[in-house]
This record gives C-alpha cells, sequence and structure tokens, in this order.
C-alpha cells in the first residue's frame, strides 16, 4: 500500500495552483498573440520592428532565464536606480503575477505565429463579402475573420498549451507552491523522492490527457457545419 505520510494532499494542491497558473498564463500568452499577430500585419514599420523583436528574441531565450530574470533581476535593477537617484525602495514580486505574466509573454510569441498564420489562412474573400453587406470593417473582423482565424488556429494554440503546461514547472525556482515545487517538498521531508516525483509527473500527463480530450470536442464543436 501506497503510504505518502500525509503528503498527497499538498500534491493536490500543488496540482490546483499549476492548473490555474497555466489558464492564467495561458489567456495572457492568447492576448500578447493576438497583439504581436496585428504588429505583424501592421502598415507601421515600428509596429512590425516591435512584433518582429518579440517573437525572434523570446523564442529565441530559454525559458529559465527569462523567467529568473523578471523574478529576480527586475526588481533589484529598479531598487538599484531608485538607489542611484536617493531614493529607498524595496519592490518584491507577488510569485503568482510574475510567473503566470512571464509565462504568458513567452508562450505570445508562439502564439503570435499560430495566429499570424490563422488570419492569412482566411480567405479574402470573407472579408470582401462582410465588407459588401455594410459591416464595418471592425465589425466584420469581430464577426468574420477573428472567428475564423480561432477555428483555424485552435490546433496550434492546443499544441502552444501542451508545452506551456509543462513549463509551468520552472515556477517551482520563484517559490510557488505549484506541483513540482510541492512534490519536492514532500519528498525532502519523507525521503520518498522517487515516489513523490513520479507521481507529479502522472498528474502532469493527467492534465494533458484531459486537454487532450477538451481540446478534439473543442476542434469538433468548432468545425460543424463545416464542409470537408
Amino acid at each position: 500500500m501506497l503510504d505518502l505520510q500525509g503528503y498527497g494532499w499538498l500534491l493536490l494542491q500543488g496540482l490546483q495552483m499549476t492548473v490555474l497558473v497555466g489558464l492564467c498564463a495561458m489567456f495572457m500568452a492568447i492576448l500578447f498573440g493576438l497583439l504581436g499577430a496585428w504588429g505583424k500585419f501592421s502598415h507601421s514599420r515600428l509596429a512590425n520592428w516591435a512584433a518582429d523583436t518579440y517573437t525572434t528574441v523570446v523564442r529565441g531565450v530559454p525559458e529559465l532565464i527569462l523567467l529568473l530574470l523578471v523574478y529576480y533581476g527586475v526588481p533589484k535593477l529598479i531598487q538599484d536606480g531608485a538607489a542611484a537617484l536617493g531614493y529607498e525602495l524595496r519592490l518584491d514580486l507577488n510569485p503568482f503575477v510574475a510567473g503566470f505574466m512571464t509565462i504568458g509573454f513567452i508562450y505570445g510569441a508562439f502564439c503570435t505565429e499560430v495566429l499570424r498564420g490563422a488570419f492569412l489562412s482566411v480567405p479574402r474573400g470573407q472579408m470582401e463579402a462582410a465588407r459588401a453587406i455594410g459591416m464595418s470593417k471592425a465589425l466584420a473582423f469581430r464577426r468574420v475573420q477573428l472567428p475564423l482565424a480561432m477555428r483555424m488556429a485552435l490546433p496550434g494554440l492546443g499544441n502552444v498549451w501542451m508545452v506551456l503546461i509543462k513549463a509551468t514547472a520552472l515556477i517551482s525556482l520563484i517559490q510557488l507552491d505549484e506541483l513540482m515545487r510541492n512534490a519536492k517538498l514532500a519528498a525532502t521531508a519523507t525521503h520518498q523522492p522517487f515516489t513523490f516525483y513520479f507521481l507529479a509527473s502522472l498528474l502532469f500527463l493527467a492534465i494533458t490527457l484531459v486537454s487532450t480530450l477538451v481540446l478534439k470536442r473543442a476542434e469538433t464543436w468548432a468545425k460543424r457545419g463545416v464542409r470537408v
């Protein structure tokens, strides 16, 4: 009989936090992705440059470095800047907010390319037809282009979610009590590292399996009424 010595609840609490961080980060990633895709399509050179720089730099730097840079580096930089100006300032970031914002910012770069491809896949005739019946550009975007693009982007966004949820394990390094950190605490206290890390891996696997089922249902729902 598996004896978790009363630490099973700690894993479940970590699981809840991991899912919450993942959902918040995915929401932010889609927002950053929409903004990045807008920048790529914009006629503004500054917006083009900002979007290209964002996707190139963020996708080229490891997630762990960016996370440590934001959580430990940015507060220290601001504090040193304030000290140089003669002010005493102490800045501590909330690990939950810093974690999901950073993960969302990182995977927003991947969502940018997914959404850019999805918007390019929408036939031009759809927008032209919407404008022809009197829709404004904004209304045609909201009622025609965006729903079609999101339907095409769904498989790609699903892949981003699968990678993102595993990346939340990195947040254990900034002291947030998510699944990986709680597994480490339980393993250290009970001297059963294999048991708790193995259980943590099973819980991550459970998240991805449930996500796969949900994504399949969502893709089926999004394709309703579409003739192949």
